[in-house]
């Protein structure tokens, strides 16, 4: 019986874990809640009293509780206040962490008031740091959680902590502007230390316009409420502007008077702090647990003297036992480790990732409303120019007049396509612009673009002289337009650095090969220059050659970049040669195919024209909506040339009305108009005629539109300004299925 003894005990102590271990686990969730109410509340005062550490041990305690109850808000919550603990006694890196995760649960959660905190905590944080935009940004987030009304009142600490990093930032109307509001919002709801904090930091930023009687002024008023409320580190650092202002008005009396209140003051926070954040006894429950298990030991060892071989033996085995559930418990508790920074990690890294995702969401949505709103406020002038230019060369101008329209409409089709690249230049950078090659004559062609450049050179006294390669042919195939776009940029960048000077454009061929030209291009002048500094960068998106140039030269200086991107598609190469006050030389060279020139042909009538004309058009008739009277003219013109009549209405309840009253065979209907948009006025036409043929006839860009015209009942759209074929084709295909063609 003696042998079986110590057995029986060592059963027995497992059976005794084994209980207290289900007893433990039955501790119902309604205990585990008081407990986490306890735990918070004595969170709370510990912090006020600055006993950091201890408040930080009992939040680590109830975190435990509020995840075994599966407590998602409260989790949140302790997750928030601990990273504020973490960041008082210096350990940034792990109170991001913990915000990090407070934000994850909270955004899960959708606890917006909390998650505001936590952004604004946050800001606090990456503005000690000195990262002052990352602040800025989690600050804008904390006000988007407090926007409803009973977010209200803390939107003042966020007002205040915005108007500090504004103040370092030497942003000083910025920082005005956000300290009224958090004034405003602390009054309200009687927030004394953010009334104060703001009332002393207006004082600093009045310091530093150096309007110091303003300063003086809001600095007492700071002062008087920290007084009244005990509010120490306001008190202090009142008393350091204080002594400031009154240094700068020479009064040196007072401002030794404050300085001397300032350092008493900042010696007596000093010392509670390092009482605070002394030495802890963190490692108390390691060392009562050691000396029990250790009197555990001595225990068995007393009782089992009767048998001390079976004793020993046991004494050993238990030894080992706990020798290696210790290193197994090291171990995981060292892998548990890894595995928390690594998921810290991982969640800061998600966080940043969310937050950058953000910011490039609203980002394309803002460049995607800008686009839209450019290419509508171009587009519309530019169809009067285009259609205007058309139409006069179809009326038989007289001859000298001829020359000028051609040059007009020149450059209204190069004006067209550079607005389009322009407003979509990522498609250039990204390759993805389609090319048009045709039949064109090059020598022609440069001879159009130094024509239209011609009144811009006398305007500065420069002569633009043209040496095109004798015995180099001059029809090729290619994307004219695109060249046209390349040569008015490099030509007419070097008119406007080029005063009383020449500018000569040369084309030579460099080699040939199965009828493809290597052509090298020089577009050289005799003006400024380019610094080298400033050349490595000259083809770059919004680089000028210096601010001063940028003011009297003006430009965008896009027109290089696209000119790169362009020669890029076109398989070509471009590079300079410049010198300062001597002039700067632009090579590009690009392979055309040499043709054989055309016959020229008389024009004629488009083929979709005669057929407009060969339907029975006695009873047609087409309703245009369109509030621009410029383009109403040029639309009813066109529309009369092709023998159509029309009625003419300048918005969309008119649209809708006049269709209810008269049978229409074609709608073209305008987008952006005053009262309601050519969306709706299409859906309300829908609702009683389903049948109508409608057109939209806009300048809006139709990128990631096309669902919006689907939707809102549209059959087809025409994009101004339009090409006239293409309009014609469209009309010709609704109006043949309605109506008879005749004999």
């Amino acid at each position: 019986m003696s042998k079986i003894k110590p057995y029986l005990q060592v059963l027995f102590l497992v059976f005794c874990l084994i209980t207290y271990a289900q007893n433990s686990s039955s501790t119902s969730n309604q205990d585990l809640e008081l407990t986490l109410e306890q735990l918070l509340s004595q969170t709370h005062l510990l912090t006020e009293r600055g006993e950091y550490y201890k408040a930080k041990h009992n939040l680590n305690k109830a975190l435990d509780f509020a995840i075994k109850i599966n407590d998602k808000i409260n989790e949140g919550i302790i997750y928030t206040k601990l990273g504020k603990l973490q960041y008082l006694i210096n350990e940034p890196d792990k109170a991001i962490s913990s915000l990090s995760k407070a934000i994850a649960i909270q955004r899960a959660n959708e606890d917006l008031i909390n998650l505001g905190l936590t952004y604004n905590i946050k800001g606090v944080i990456h503005s000690n740091l000195k990262e002052y935009e990352t602040a800025l940004e989690y600050y804008k987030n904390a006000l988007s959680n407090f926007e409803n009304k009973d977010g209200e009142k803390y939107q003042a600490e966020v007002y205040l902590n915005e108007a500090i990093v504004y103040l370092k930032l030497n942003q000083i109307e910025s920082t005005q502007r956000k300290l009224e509001r958090a004034i405003i919002i602390a009054k309200k709801y009687e927030l004394k230390r953010v009334l104060s904090s703001s009332y002393i930091n207006n004082a600093k930023a009045y310091f530093k316009n150096t309007e110091y009687n303003l300063a003086l002024d809001q600095a007492k008023t700071g002062l008087d409420i920290a007084i009244e409320d005990e509010l120490v580190l306001n008190k202090n650092e009142a008393y350091l502007i204080l002594s400031k202002i009154h240094q700068n008005k020479n009064q040196y009396k007072s401002a030794n008077l404050y300085l001397n209140k300032h350092l008493h003051l900042s010696d007596s926070i000093l010392n509670i702090q390092r009482e605070n954040m002394g030495s802890q006894k963190n490692s108390k429950l390691i060392v009562d647990y050691r000396s029990a298990e250790n009197q555990q030991l001595n225990d068995q060892i007393t009782e089992a003297d009767t048998d001390m071989s079976l004793a020993r033996i046991t004494t050993i085995l238990s030894i080992s036992l706990i020798t290696i559930l210790s290193l197994l418990t090291l171990s995981l508790y060292k892998n548990n480790n890894i595995r928390l920074r690594t998921n810290n990690m991982l969640q800061e890294k998600n966080d940043e990732l969310v937050t950058a995702k953000e910011k490039a969401e609203l980002a394309s949505k803002t460049k995607a409303n800008f686009l839209s709103t450019v290419t509508h406020e171009l587009r519309t002038p530019l169809y009067a120019v285009t259609g205007l230019t058309n139409l006069l060369l179809d009326e038989e101008p007289k001859e000298k007049q001829i020359p000028h329209l051609k040059s007009l409409k020149f450059s209204g089709d190069y004006l067209l396509t550079f607005i389009n690249d322009i407003l979509q230049i990522n498609k250039i950078e990204a390759n993805k612009i389609d090319l048009d090659p045709e039949d064109f004559n090059l020598k022609t062609k440069i001879e159009n673009v130094i024509a239209a450049l011609n009144n811009s050179a006398k305007d500065n006294g420069t002569k633009i002289h043209l040496e095109y390669e004798d015995k180099l042919p001059e029809v090729y195939i290619g994307d004219q337009l695109k060249i046209s776009q390349i040569l008015i940029n490099l030509l007419g960048n070097a008119i406007k650095f080029t005063k009383q000077g020449d500018i000569w454009v040369r084309v030579n061929k460099k080699s040939v090969k199965n009828s493809v030209h290597q052509l090298q291009f020089e577009i050289q002048d005799n003006g400024i220059g380019i610094s080298k500094e400033k050349q490595k960068q000259v083809f770059d998106s919004f680089s000028q050659g210096s601010i001063q140039i940028n003011r009297k030269y003006g430009g965008t200086g896009l027109g290089l970049s696209i000119v790169k991107g362009l020669i890029k598609i076109l398989k070509g190469k471009i590079w300079l040669e410049s010198q300062l006050g001597k002039g700067t030389t632009f090579f590009f060279e690009l392979p055309l195919k040499h043709v054989r020139p055309k016959k020229k042909v008389v024009k004629r009538e488009s083929k979709h024209l005669e057929n407009i004309k060969a339907l029975d058009l006695d009873d047609i008739k087409i309703l245009v909506v369109e509030d621009n009277k410029i383009n109403q003219m040029i639309t009813k013109k066109i529309l009369t040339k092709m023998g159509l009549i029309c009625d003419i209405v300048d918005n969309g309840e008119e649209a809708v009305e006049m269709v209810k009253k008269t049978t229409y065979n074609v709608v073209l209907m305008d987008i952006h108009m005053p009262g309601i948009s050519g969306f709706e006025a299409t859906k309300r036409i829908r609702i009683f005629n389903k049948e109508l043929t409608i057109f939209a006839l806009t300048a809006v860009t139709l990128e990631d539109k096309m669902h919006e015209f689907d939707e809102a009942g549209f059959d087809d759209i025409i994009s101004k300004p339009f090409k006239q074929e293409t309009f014609e084709k469209k009309l010709y295909t609704a109006l043949s299925k309605k109506i008879k063609i005749t004999t």
